[in-house]
């Protein structure tokens, strides 16, 4: 069960960066500002190359970017999956 914990933790970081990616896209934060510049570069370094492909994948939605929708989706499923597989 030690090792379900670890799967779930992982994920629920992923989550919350994914979540906080989202919410830098509405507000715009300079990736070189001296307070917030390494925070904001560690939420792009960890979820753009995973979003990324999404993007490429899917076609122009009228501005609206829904690839973080789609990745939570995928990620949610191989959580449940990597869970299933533990146990």
């Amino acid at each position: 069960m030690a090792l379900v914990s670890i799967i779930n933790t992982i994920f629920f970081i992923f989550y919350v960066l994914l979540f906080a990616n989202i919410i830098l896209s509405w507000v715009r934060v300079d990736p070189y500002h001296p307070t917030w510049g390494p925070l904001v570069r560690l939420v792009y370094g960890v979820t753009d190359p995973i979003l990324n492909p999404i993007r490429r994948a899917m076609p122009p939605m009228g501005g609206l970017d829904f690839s973080p929708m789609v990745v939570l989706l995928l990620a949610r499923v191989l959580q449940s999956v990597l869970i299933r597989l533990v146990i």
